[in-house]
């Protein structure tokens, strides 16, 4: 009796170490194959997700080389073309067309082949702001300049902005305040010249006088100076100021 006892618990004992065993092995071989499946999809997905990166890039770089151009060509045929909405702001305008002629001439007359302007981004200025920017666009393309800056003021407060003609007005709208009280004329040229490299001529457009300090000596070229809104002894003779000091020219628009 106490044989079969000892034999069944050895059966016992065997049984459960069989199971152990088989366990054992199932789960080295479940490991083993996760680990090879792991790696099949390393060696093939890897490669397959680097080539779609590099094709999603170059459909990246081929849209944005798109936008240029397409932006490039707009610019071009709204502003060369007779019948462009910019020709017919010009000829729908009240401002005199002899001394905007004058002005393009000037432009075209001095030295350098672009343009950096600065603008008034105050609060008297919001309401001329739909304005402005046609008339700026229209002014730089028939004098025959590239737009190489642009920089607002507005209580000791100056940005600069660079790129394409339409991208540069587009961040006027979207960047400068047209807020505030304070024209810091004499700021926007020192920022002006520390954010851009000289152009061939500034051109001041604004509407009051300044309420800072200008440092003439440190304005690297001539200023062509286009006071904008009511007609103010004080702004004009600012204005006329900084152009001779300069080297540059006061500019009119008439409006009747």
């Amino acid at each position: 009796m106490t044989r079969k006892k000892k034999a069944s618990y050895s059966n016992i004992y065997e049984s459960f170490s069989d199971v152990t065993l088989l366990m054992l092995a199932t789960f080295i071989f479940l490991m083993v194959t996760i680990l090879i499946t792991s790696r099949m999809a390393q060696e093939f997905e890897v490669p397959r997700l680097k080539q779609k990166i590099v094709e999603l890039e170059n459909q990246l770089a081929t849209s944005e080389m798109d936008s240029q151009r397409l932006t490039k060509n707009m610019e071009e045929m709204s502003l060369s073309a007779e019948s462009s909405p910019m020709q017919r702001i010009i000829e729908s305008a009240t401002f005199g067309r002899k001394d905007f002629d004058v002005f393009i001439e000037g432009l075209k007359n001095l030295p350098g082949k672009d343009l950096h302007l600065i603008i008034d981004a105050s609060g008297s200025m919001h309401g001329l702001t739909s304005f402005l920017v046609p008339v700026l666009r229209t002014i730089v393309v028939r004098s025959g300049k590239t737009l190489s800056a642009l920089t607002w003021y507005s209580d000791f407060e100056a940005e600069t902005y660079t790129g394409t003609l339409g991208s540069i007005f587009d961040s006027l709208l979207s960047g400068a305040p047209f807020s505030g009280n304070l024209e810091t004329i004499g700021k926007a040229f020192r920022v002006a010249a520390r954010n851009a490299p000289k152009p061939g001529a500034y051109i001041l457009v604004g509407d009051e006088p300044s309420d800072d300090e200008i440092l003439y000596s440190a304005i690297p070229s001539p200023v062509f100076t286009l006071p904008l809104g009511r007609s103010d002894p004080a702004t004009t003779q600012e204005y006329q100021t900084i152009a001779n000091r300069t080297g540059g020219r006061l500019l009119h628009l008439d409006f009747h």
